[in-house]
């Protein structure tokens, strides 16, 4: 269970300090949960709040019922909290199979490193050895970082906007990911999108507004207010 307690967290800005998250507390339990709201709701803050990689002003992280407020990226990743990128990264010199060792934490057969590409709709032939360059498109990356995900297998896994950048063929695909993580979802996951079809397999929406929770239950609840316009949110898409 993921438990975010009374989180605050501030930027600079040319008035001195802007408020972020203001007082969020939350309770996350099992299956796909997707956070919603408007841009610069501080969503994406929350994310990277969650992974270590941004240190709340106050509050606490509870994970499994261990605090990891004080934990680094590192020492989150150990407990079983993984992070998936807007952008993926590109890693000049590392083939697919080379990261998707890396994600599982030991070295990968081929077998196995094609069996994890094949869960994303990848041809394994063409993509286990090579290099994680500028020649994959976005939408590759992305079911590449994907495929590393699985192999991962974390308890809890954050995805932030995963739709970002590409094509429609690709959200297509990426939407059968989702579905059959969420069907065999042995943790949590959540994701961070303005996608209809994202939000309309989840389990639980809950939308940020202002920096604070605005609403939160099933998405057969909110997605049609969501839809009409009732719940103030980014437009769906």
């Amino acid at each position: 269970m993921l438990e975010l307690q009374n989180i605050c967290f501030s930027a600079p800005s040319d008035e001195g300090r802007r408020l972020i998250l203001d007082n969020v507390s939350l309770q996350i339990d099992e299956g796909f949960t997707a956070i919603t709201g408007p841009n610069g709701s501080g969503k994406s803050t929350l994310a990277r709040i969650i992974m270590g990689m941004i240190t709340p002003d106050s509050g606490r992280i509870l994970f499994n019922g261990e605090d990891v407020t004080d934990m680094s990226i590192t020492e989150r990743a150990q407990r079983g909290i993984a992070f998936a990128f807007q952008q993926p990264v590109r890693f000049k010199g590392l083939t697919v199979r080379d990261l998707i060792s890396l994600a599982a934490g030991r070295n990968m057969s081929v077998s196995e490193t094609c069996e994890s590409l094949s869960e994303v709709g990848l041809c394994a032939r063409d993509y286990v050895d090579r290099e994680v360059d500028a020649t994959l498109s976005g939408g590759e990356l992305k079911r590449i970082e994907i495929a590393m995900t699985i192999a991962r297998g974390a308890a809890l896994t954050l995805f932030d906007e995963p739709e970002a950048g590409i094509d429609l063929w690709s959200f297509s695909s990426l939407i059968k990911v989702f579905e059959r993580m969420r069907e065999r979802c042995g943790g949590k996951l959540i994701v961070i999108s303005h996608q209809e079809r994202i939000l309309d397999i989840a389990d639980r929406i809950i939308v940020i507004a202002d920096g604070k929770v605005s609403r939160d239950g099933s998405a057969q609840a909110l997605l049609p207010e969501l839809l009409s316009g009732a719940i103030a949110c980014e437009k769906l898409q």
